[in-house]
């Protein structure tokens, strides 16, 4: 597997990954040229990844940067596990979250604060080894581990079969609307690898042409 440091500039396989995902498939050949200009970034900061993903759990992108911006007023700009523990329950509840996701985002903090994870190392780790690192925390199943190594890690090929936004772009543009299974899913994206995560990130973009930064 390709071992790609976080960074917040245009990720090195890009231009490769882009050539052999317009050479092998025909809906990305017409996707990908809609977007000239903007690429896969990063915020480089594992706590913030995770805990802005935590608050995208099962609501639309549009709901869940609200909530973010409303938690950045309770927590200030750059959120630390400091800063959340201070805020406490009731106000990242103020902010939006619910209880749950509060519960959470707290949680998250007090691995962070206590060290019961190590950031420094999953830069080093397998795919597998960190989701299941991650997905011992609670709050965060493999979804969010999924975001956490596009997002932060910016791995080049993961499939995060769990998210809405992918299943629709691939009903959409593969299947004419119509509802698509998991397995179906998984064979229209059999040709994407080794990028899969970049043809993700487009096909995320036909739906929503404003990035997701995590």
């Amino acid at each position: 597997m390709t071992k790609i440091a976080p960074t917040t500039d245009r990720p090195d396989y890009w231009d490769e990954a882009i050539a052999h995902l317009m050479k092998r498939d025909r809906i990305l050949k017409k996707i990908i040229p809609r977007y000239p200009d903007i690429w896969l970034k990063s915020r480089g900061n594992p706590f913030i990844t995770l805990a802005r993903s935590i608050c995208g759990q099962q609501i639309s992108v549009k709901a869940a940067e609200s909530v973010w911006q409303r938690l950045l007023l309770e927590c200030g700009k750059r959120p630390t596990p400091a800063s959340v523990q201070k805020a406490g329950l009731e106000r990242l509840r103020a902010a939006g979250l619910s209880g749950r996701k509060a519960e959470y985002i707290l949680d998250l903090s007090t691995h962070f604060s206590d060290k019961l994870v190590q950031p420094a190392k999953w830069a080093r780790m397998q795919d597998e080894e960190v989701i299941e690192e991650l997905t011992a925390i609670r709050g965060i199943g493999r979804w969010t581990a999924e975001m956490f190594l596009i997002f932060n890690l910016q791995r080049p090929d993961v499939l995060p079969m769990d998210d809405v936004g992918l299943l629709n772009a691939i009903s959409l543009h593969y299947f004419s609307g119509e509802p698509v299974s998991r397995f179906e899913a998984r064979e229209v994206a059999q040709g994407w690898q080794p990028w899969r995560t970049v043809a993700t990130w487009y096909l995320w973009r036909s739906l929503d042409p404003v990035p997701v930064e995590y």
